[in-house]
């Protein structure tokens, strides 16, 4: 009997996983004090350890999901209507991405801070989605062959030339957009490498896409997942020694020195292949709806933790001065809420968009009227 794939339920719960483990993440980043941060100590390098597996498994997943919608898609090139709203999903996630840095109370005051051009996750991913589609139109006639492997060369040269690109900032183009390439000015996220995840994503897409009704394609895939994430793990910082060795390419010595882009490819792999070991005990409503309202969950922790549009967030008032005992038990409620809060939000979507527009064009009448008044006293 063939194993097919219907709704791959381990993706949405990889990434309602992945989404909680960076509200956890972040909350405690922010709000632990420094005195805890002890690397020898076991149950905080494990806690690290975990954080950093995070965003390659979020970002990996997000391209994973994307393109196999948009491969999914039964008309093809320009004419896939996938196309359009991956477009528009895209430059969506940049506008959130640079709302949620804006600061309203500065902005009344003409003047819009640094730390609204810096790019974050939302920037790169939104980036990312753009960047599989026109990968996509370039390559749609050789799905099965040029597409994948495109995405899988631009996911292995993002991250072996990464040593090369790393120290440059970039300082040629404007720093809004330099932003997008270099850490220098303070971006949390840079669109290279990130964007090798994504398209590694998409790569493994195309893999489930191609091979769906392939008889025991899940065993094949956690075993291969496994193999190749464990030989990442452990073994790629040799290969790349070795590469160094027989090539004399300072290029791989640079890989070998900091190698946590393999590492981490890796760990995404193996995290693929415990959640589709566990694929069965993943179609928990709750599970699924939490991977279905990312982006809300983002929305709002971000909000609550780094004070978007007013600057009164919880980073503000308690950055790095919390002991651990209460750190972690308020992280849970913190994960609690958001993600309360969001799935409120999206239960509720279409009737709070309703009174959203309903405002604005009532704001957008006020200002109009003034606009027109203003005018008049100015003739008289």
């Amino acid at each position: 009997m063939k194993e097919r794939i219907g709704r791959l339920y381990f993706i949405d719960a990889m990434r309602a996983w992945a989404i909680l483990m960076m509200l956890q993440g972040h909350f405690v980043d922010g709000l632990l004090d420094n005195v805890f941060r002890d690397d020898t100590n076991a149950v905080y390098s494990i806690w690290k350890y975990f954080r950093g597996i995070t965003a390659p498994v979020f970002f990996t997943v997000s391209g994973f999901i994307f393109t196999f919608l948009l491969t999914k898609a039964p008309r093809k090139g320009f004419d896939n209507p996938r196309v359009k709203k991956g477009l528009k999903r895209g430059f969506q996630l940049l506008v959130i991405g640079y709302l949620l840095r804006l600061n309203i109370g500065g902005l009344f005051n003409g003047h819009i801070y640094d730390g609204f051009y810096l790019v974050d996750v939302l920037h790169c991913i939104g980036l990312s989605l753009i960047g599989i589609v026109v990968v996509y139109l370039i390559s749609y006639r050789s799905l099965k062959v040029v597409f994948p492997s495109l995405l899988l060369v631009i996911s292995i040269l993002l991250f072996v030339f990464e040593p090369q690109y790393k120290p440059l900032t970039f300082s040629f183009l404007p720093e809004a957009l330099a932003n997008y390439f270099t850490k220098a000015n303070g971006s949390v996220f840079t669109i290279i490498p990130w964007f090798g995840y994504a398209a590694f994503g998409g790569f493994l897409s195309m893999f489930f896409n191609q091979f769906k009704n392939a008889k025991y394609l899940y065993v094949f895939a956690i075993a291969l997942s496994v193999l190749c994430g464990l030989w990442l793990i452990f073994y790629s910082s040799g290969f790349f020694l070795n590469m160094e060795r027989w090539t004399g390419l300072e290029i791989f010595k640079g890989i070998y020195s900091n190698n946590y882009l393999f590492i981490r490819l890796g760990d995404v792999l193996v995290v693929f292949a415990v959640f589709m070991f566990l694929k069965r005990l993943m179609a928990n409503k709750t599970l699924l709806a939490i991977g279905q309202s990312t982006l809300s969950i983002y929305v709002v922790h971000f909000i609550i933790l780094y004070g978007s549009f007013t600057g009164m967030g919880l980073y503000r008032y308690y950055n790095h001065e919390v002991t651990p005992a209460i750190v972690i038990t308020a992280a849970i409620v913190f994960m609690f809420v958001s993600t309360i809060i969001a799935l409120q939000y999206e239960k509720h979507k279409e009737t709070i968009t309703y009174y959203i527009a309903i405002t604005r064009t009532y704001l957008w009448e006020v200002l109009k009227s003034w606009y027109r008044l203003g005018i008049k006293n100015m003739k008289r």
